[in-house]
């Protein structure tokens, strides 16, 4: 945002062809590998994932859906609250 640090919340989920996300997987585990930021666009918004990202696995389960969420999770700015749990 100009002129402040506060981003805007935002919940977004892209769908991708399941070559383009394996390709997606391949860069973010090189990054991993070699303890380098991931940059990534996702629906137009540009996002860098520090190296000491958190890195988890979520699954999730309803009566009609099973979800697995591979997910990263950094604080905003160096003195943030840390990780932050999604609702659901």
């Amino acid at each position: 945002m100009p002129g402040g640090s506060r981003k805007a919340k935002r919940d977004v989920v892209k769908d991708y062809p399941a070559r383009q996300f394996a390709a997606k997987l391949r860069r973010l585990a090189d990054c991993i590998d070699q303890g380098t930021p991931f940059r990534i666009q996702v629906a137009g918004e540009r996002i860098a994932i520090p190296a000491g990202a958190v890195i988890n696995v979520e699954h999730e389960r309803s009566a009609t859906d099973e979800e697995v969420e591979f997910q990263l999770v950094w604080p905003l700015r160096a003195s943030g609250a840390g990780r932050r749990r999604r609702a659901g």
